[in-house]
């Protein structure tokens, strides 16, 4: 296991600050780079360390709490990408009471996707980290202050994807990880989550197999004018046809994949996404970000 203490002291005193400064608020925005959370190493994968950084609430007492956890997975095209993207968010999430974490995971190289079988996927690996990072999460609940059974997880594109197969498919298991601890969850936070139609050529990472009408409640986040929103579609559709009732989508009109990952848009999907929290019971009182004065809004 991994501290980075002088990016930990860092993140609390920028924190403190905004808290103070704010009455108990959060404004995004306020920096360029958000502050990295405390680093742990969940697991080695092909000789690399994978990371996990958290965000702990104001004056959490990990002795004594146990507060609901939240675990996001950076979008990148299964081969790309990096933790920074949901820095904020666990910012942000943190300061509302939440447990944040956010993890990398194994991303094959080129030449290592290319020796794969066809009926391979290159996404596999990510999978596999991706139920790893679950599990440590659960397993060092006592010492992080949180409650193993009530666990959010979500992340953006590539990362709403490889959230969804590592809580719903049951293979893809690292032979290391700790197979009694399990990667249920209790919602998914989805940022345009990438499905697409050449995941049946592998059915492992071809969400539509795992599919059932009980999947956790969820909210996703789209614009309309994504291209990866098709595939989103035909999911949402047979979870429809499944009799699932608990997944909520909210539309950013005109606007294209990764929406979400600047103002004004990030301010909204937070927004929403901490209401859609705090309906199942996981946050407590209103969101403490201020809308946009321009005006966006996300429809249904």
């Amino acid at each position: 296991m991994k501290l980075l203490l002088p990016s930990a002291i860092r993140w609390w005193l920028g924190c403190t600050m905004a808290w103070m400064s704010l009455g108990g608020g959060v404004v995004l925005g306020q920096e360029a780079d958000p502050r990295p959370g405390q680093v742990f190493v969940y697991k080695t994968s092909s000789g690399q360390t994978q990371d996990i950084e958290i965000y702990f609430p104001p004056n959490h007492d990990r002795r004594q709490s146990k507060v609901p956890g939240l675990i996001l997975f950076h979008g990148g095209g299964w081969g790309g990408g990096d933790l920074s993207q949901f820095r904020r968010a666990c910012e942000y999430f943190a300061s509302r009471g939440l447990v944040s974490a956010t993890a990398n995971y194994r991303m094959l190289a080129t030449d290592e996707a290319r020796r794969l079988p066809a009926d391979r996927s290159r996404k596999r690996v990510c999978v596999t980290d991706a139920k790893s990072a679950i599990r440590w999460f659960k397993q060092h609940a006592a010492e992080l202050g949180i409650d193993p059974h009530r666990i959010i997880t979500g992340g953006g594109s590539a990362g709403g994807h490889i959230s969804v197969l590592a809580t719903t498919n049951p293979g893809l298991n690292d032979p290391a990880d700790a197979q009694g601890v399990d990667t249920d969850v209790l919602a998914y936070l989805l940022f345009n989550p990438a499905f697409s139609d050449v995941d049946q050529r592998d059915a492992a990472i071809d969400v539509h197999q795992y599919l059932t009408a009980d999947l956790p409640p969820a909210i996703v986040f789209f614009g309309t004018d994504d291209s990866w929103k098709k595939g989103w579609d035909t999911v949402h559709q047979r979870l429809i046809a499944l009799g699932n009732t608990t997944t909520q989508v909210r539309l950013a009109n005109g606007q294209k994949h990764s929406f979400f990952n600047k103002d004004p848009w990030q301010t909204v999907t937070l927004i929403e996404a901490d209401r859609f929290l705090m309906k199942l019971g996981l946050l407590r009182g209103e969101p403490t970000l201020t809308p946009p004065s321009s005006g966006e809004q996300l429809v249904p």
